[in-house]
């Protein structure tokens, strides 16, 4: 006969025993049971599970807070909810369900350094979790003064309390209920602690702290530690030689002061030591979250400043850089541990996240750079590759990268996306099942078709093909929005020089155009208008004949039912294109 199943009741009663203990009579045989209790529990989650199952978390929270039990037995009851703690999120639910912040909160009130050390290092395993709710440090408020005040007890009580700040303020308010009890006095001197998780914790707390609070960051930036500016000490912990962490943590620190005003983007501290040291955990050395933060932490700093841009678009070939970021991890890659290559593998996404956001901030205001981010770095072969790929969101971050870096570019640049995509797959993607890749492809032929020398380049290569396209999609079950954006390209075609012929000769377009005039929906009548205004417009070659047309095809009646329209937008588009035919 089998015996598996006798294994399970045997693992239960060995937790039953170790649960009845905790309600001995004798208080040296309970502090004994947990003793044994936390020797079990070590490493071990099946037995923690089994543990909160039978109901230990009540009894060791109630003996935590009883007068009347021994110092030691109410330490040892904190250290073995702690490594509770350590198990699994259900775990961690499971504890905070059972009301165990209160208790530790009150625990902190006694005079004990380590039995205070017990308490915080649970808290510390519980607040760290994202399934505690970070509000309830914030519940009670004697408990922050309090936590400032357990700072000065010893090197422990600095690295939790600091660690439990880091991961606790979330919010604006946040911010002003720290910095309001003295966080920023506190905690300066920390950061030259012997202790390393001491000073790392520190750094944290200051980077949550400044990010997007103008009041913290310019207080920062007046803060002296040991007689050293505060924007000096993180310039040094961003130096090559500390630890990554470090150098990462201390860059934000800066950056978030830079982005609050409290330091010029021209400063040294930004352009000489901060901007390098991001692009450094850039490199494909890097890990893969490192080089997630670095990156966005990087297009988050130079965002608004051209100068920064300029700067960072030079430096270390970040543009190459960012280009693997797409190919990552390769085919043949040089990550040996198989365990950090799966997790790698599922979270490549945020890599190429990261890459989208860095590219957006350098291409945003200076159009020299944009075309060294495309034209240099082979990035938009990598992203048309990505239009293929079988996620939407790929597919949609790819056009949407390739719409951005089409936008008031010149024609060299143009010419390459349209060269590099394909008309075959810029016409798939106009057909494809997901909105959002339709939306943005839209967007980018938008785009494309912008100047009129543009127009008609691109309208004499592939006008067939975008004039066969622009009727599919209007005579498709599509949204409002779709079809608006469709006719807006219409209209940008309609202004080209040449280009507005393959309007003129083609009546089943002009009919489209005719009944969106009529639409129900002002967006697509505006839109419409739009192109029949290009089409007339007098001071262009062929303005009269095009004119009669459309007046023999009745546009002249419909417009001048549009300038009684209730919509104002509607209303005057309608007035400018009849003035085309009184002129």
């Amino acid at each position: 006969m089998p015996c598996w199943y006798s294994e399970i009741p045997l693992f239960t009663a060995t937790s039953r025993h170790y649960v009845d203990r905790l309600f001995d009579p004798d208080p040296q045989n309970v502090l004994q049971g947990v003793i044994d209790m936390k020797n079990a529990v070590i490493g071990n989650n099946r037995q923690k599970a089994n543990l909160i199952v039978l109901g230990a978390v009540p009894r060791l929270l109630y003996l935590l807070q009883q007068s009347s039990s021994s110092l030691e037995l109410r330490t040892e009851c904190a250290v073995v909810l702690g490594s509770l703690a350590m198990g699994t999120e259900n775990n961690i639910k499971s504890l905070v369900d059972c009301h165990i912040i209160p208790a530790l909160l009150q625990g902190l009130l006694c005079s004990d350094l380590i039995f205070i050390e017990a308490c915080l290092r649970c808290l510390r395993t519980v607040f760290i979790s994202p399934v505690t709710p970070v509000q309830l440090l914030y519940t009670d408020p004697t408990v922050i003064p309090h936590l400032m005040s357990l700072l000065s007890r010893s090197q422990h009580t600095q690295e939790y309390i600091t660690q439990i700040f880091a991961h606790c303020c979330k919010t604006p308010e946040h911010q002003t209920v720290l910095f309001n009890h003295g966080a920023i006095q506190n905690i300066a001197p920390l950061l030259i602690s012997p202790s390393f998780k001491v000073r790392m914790q520190a750094l944290k707390c200051f980077s949550v702290l400044a990010y997007e609070n103008a009041q913290v960051s310019m207080t920062l930036v007046n803060v002296l530690v040991d007689g050293e500016q505060l924007s000096q000490v993180f310039v040094r912990m961003m130096q090559r030689d500390k630890p990554i962490e470090m150098q990462l943590t201390a860059a934000k620190c800066l950056t978030y002061m830079c982005r609050a005003g409290a330091i010029r983007t021209d400063d040294n501290c930004i352009v000489l030591k901060t901007l390098p040291c991001l692009v450094r955990m850039c490199s494909k050395e890097r890990l893969l979250e490192e080089r997630v933060e670095g990156a966005e932490t990087l297009a988050y700093l130079m965002e608004p400043d051209i100068e920064l841009q300029r700067i960072a678009s030079v430096t270390d070939h970040l543009v190459s850089m960012l280009a693997d970021y797409f190919k990552y991890p390769s085919s043949v890659s040089a990550i040996t541990d198989i365990k950090r290559l799966d997790h790698d593998l599922k979270h490549a996404h945020e890599l190429r996240q990261a890459a989208f956001k860095l590219y957006a901030s350098l291409g945003s205001n200076d159009e020299d750079i944009r075309k060294k981010p495309i034209l240099e770095s082979g990035v938009i072969e990598l992203l048309c590759s990505l239009t293929q790929s079988d996620s939407p969101a790929l597919r949609v971050n790819g056009i949407w990268a390739l719409m951005n870096m089409a936008f008031q570019a010149d024609q060299k640049v143009k010419v390459e996306i349209v060269r590099a995509l394909g008309t075959e797959q810029l016409f798939r993607l106009l057909s494809d099942p997901d909105t959002n890749v339709l939306m943005k492809t839209l967007g980018l032929l938008r785009n494309l078709l912008s100047t009129r020398p543009h127009i008609d380049q691109v309208m004499s290569s592939h006008g067939k093909q975008i004039m066969q396209a622009v009727t599919l999609i209007l005579e498709g079950e599509h949204s409002i929005e779709v079809k608006e954006q469709t006719l807006c390209i219409l209209a940008n075609i309609a202004d080209g020089n040449t280009a507005k012929e393959l309007i003129m000769t083609n009546d089943d377009m002009l009919q489209k155009i005719k009944y969106y005039m009529g639409h129900s929906n002002v967006k697509l009548q505006l839109a419409a208008t739009f192109c029949i205004s290009n089409l007339i417009w007098n001071e262009e070659d062929g303005s009269q004949e095009r004119q009669d047309k459309l007046r023999d095809m009745g546009f002249v009646d419909i417009l001048h039912k549009l300038t009684q329209a209730s919509d104002p937008n509607l209303c005057d588009r309608a007035k400018t294109a009849m003035q085309q035919y009184l002129a």
